[in-house]
């Protein structure tokens, strides 16, 4: 099995959840470490923090674990994974 940890900032962590449903896995655990499954693979929400740049400008930082059976399908995950977290500015 391949493993990687992301940190993503300034999104919910709900949303992240949401993401792995969307990608076809099924949550499984309702506490830290949330865990989500597919059939070939998985990932887990490791933390959440809040992240002070000042007094007044802070963000979220969420730790994630996705784990699959080899590198490719892990590198494939990850790619989609991240399309769904894309922010377009506006």
């Amino acid at each position: 099995m391949e493993m990687k940890e992301l940190e993503f900032r300034g999104i919910n962590r709900e949303h992240l959840g949401m993401y792995f449903e969307e990608l076809g896995a099924t949550l499984v655990t309702d506490t830290f470490p949330y865990t989500y499954k597919a059939d070939e693979w998985s990932g887990q929400i490791l933390s959440e923090e809040e992240i002070a740049f000042t007094s007044v400008f802070k963000v979220n930082s969420v730790q994630i674990r996705f784990i699959a059976p080899n590198d490719s399908e892990l590198e494939e995950l990850i790619k989609n994974y991240r399309y769904k977290t894309t922010r377009i500015g506006g």
